[in-house]
């Protein structure tokens, strides 16, 4: 996935409401940015660190920027960090339509948004000829608090850990069902962090051993863009 335009890079000032990010342009001006992602960014805050912006193309947008990504000082060193929830799902559709997501391969349609379960959405219904459907939910992950670990989510996650369970009820069903995690950074592994969301971790093991494929693809970011990259192995 390509960026429209070229992004603007600005330092971080502070992130408050969930949702807003303060910014210091490079000549000097101070932006608010819209920052879509609900978790804590652990690791991610660091008051002065380069970011790069997107500028709203819509003329109803209140905001007009978009944080998009943070040059984060994680253990295994400095680099690019994909920080906009809101990215993952495109980037699933994109390797897809490219034949470059292993884990779909066999299926030749991703239907978005389809409703199940409890009141959720699955993210994608991956359907083919031959093939039964495979519900289909996309997780975002930028945590890395050792080496090489990619670890998902940040903060209490109870819709995930509810995801979690309404995928294990479509394989009881006699479903399939699948999660994968789109790592936007460079990592080794991933594992899901437990002390921070016992809750999601319980989700989460109970939803593999009924039979709910997990695979994470980490990503390669630059600020041209960000592309689904290899698996890596899942915890």
């Amino acid at each position: 996935m390509r960026f429209s335009a070229p992004l603007i890079e600005a330092r971080l000032v502070r992130r408050y409401k969930r949702f807003l990010a303060d910014m210091e342009c490079a000549d000097g001006t101070l932006v608010t940015a819209h920052c879509a992602n609900p978790g804590a960014m652990l690791g991610l805050l660091a008051p002065g660190a380069r970011t790069l912006l997107s500028r709203a193309t819509s003329p109803t947008r209140k905001l007009g920027y978009s944080w998009e990504l943070v040059e984060a000082d994680l253990p295994g060193g400095p680099q690019w960090v994909g920080i906009n929830t809101m990215r993952p799902n495109a980037l699933v559709a994109e390797a897809f339509a490219a034949g470059s997501l292993p884990a779909l391969t066999g299926y030749t349609s991703l239907r978005p948004e389809v409703r199940y379960g409890r009141a959720s959405r699955v993210d994608f219904l991956a359907g083919g000829e031959g093939s039964a459907p495979c519900h289909v939910e996309v997780k975002n992950c930028h945590l890395m608090r050792a080496p090489g670990l990619a670890e998902f989510p940040d903060c209490v996650a109870a819709r995930s850990a509810r995801h979690m369970e309404d995928l294990a009820a479509v394989v009881a069903a006699g479903g399939r069902a699948m999660v994968i995690i789109v790592v936007q950074m460079w990592a080794e592994r991933f594992a899901p962090a437990g002390d921070l969301d016992p809750a999601f971790d319980r989700a989460f093991q109970a939803a593999r051993a009924a039979g709910v494929a997990v695979h994470a693809y980490r990503c390669r970011i630059d600020p041209a863009g960000i592309t689904v990259a290899d698996a890596i192995p899942v915890a």
